[in-house]
């Protein structure tokens, strides 16, 4: 195969969520000397794009969004850790977690797929995050933006709790933070004094993306 079929073929099956396919040609793209970041910014982001895209149009659903990412994290298993040798420069920095009390991760779990797709470093803390983990994170990665996920109405009030942790640790300042789950709305995120709010995994990632061009063109670099 040529590396134009094996770019073709990456941004086909990805959208198609063939996992497998995809995996045996990310490893004949690095056979064939094919650069990580070739088949990362070529192939596999703008596929991840056309699935968002899709979903926003209708054509696509949470299942197709699922399998998709699927396809693109088993390709970003291999790819990653050759990524970092090559320095490849990410888009942002995303510490993600689900509230203390909420054991829900398939939104979750979705955003990052589609963050990680469109360039971003996840870092994931799971489920049943503690106010004050948010805090080591944030300490730790120093990342850009860090997002709070809730899916009961009953685990939402966390996000102010994450974000009085925030203020008392003296670094609500120094991170963009997002909000989301299935009962969240904007008027929520407003109230809890979150910087941004999506209402999907696709938007999520536009919504970032937006949140940091704005905060790098004001505060420099």
């Amino acid at each position: 195969m040529t590396p134009e079929e094996i770019l073709q073929g990456l941004y086909d099956l990805t959208l198609v969520g063939n996992a497998p396919e995809v995996l045996a040609l990310t490893h004949a793209g690095l056979e064939l000397g094919m650069g990580p970041e070739t088949m990362l910014f070529d192939a596999l982001i703008p596929s991840l794009e056309e699935v968002g895209a899709r979903f926003e149009r209708g054509d696509f659903f949470v299942p197709e969004m699922l399998i998709a990412g699927r396809a693109m994290s088993g390709a970003m298993e291999v790819l990653r850790p050759l990524l970092a040798e090559t320095g490849a420069q990410t888009v942002g920095t995303f510490v993600m977690g689900t509230v203390k009390g909420d054991v829900h991760d398939i939104g979750k779990n979705l955003v990052n797929i589609m963050l990680e797709g469109a360039g971003f470093t996840v870092i994931d803390l799971g489920v049943q995050v503690a106010p004050e983990k948010f805090v080591e994170a944030i300490n730790e990665h120093r990342p850009d933006i860090v997002g709070f996920s809730a899916f009961l109405t009953t685990t939402m009030p966390m996000f102010k709790a994450n974000m009085n942790a925030l203020q008392k640790a003296g670094i609500r300042d120094n991170v963009i933070v997002m909000v989301g789950g299935a009962p969240v709305t904007q008027e929520y995120a407003t109230a809890v004094g979150a910087d941004g709010y999506a209402a999907d995994a696709s938007s999520c990632v536009k919504k970032a993306k937006a949140l940091i061009a704005e905060r790098r063109a004001t505060v420099p670099a």
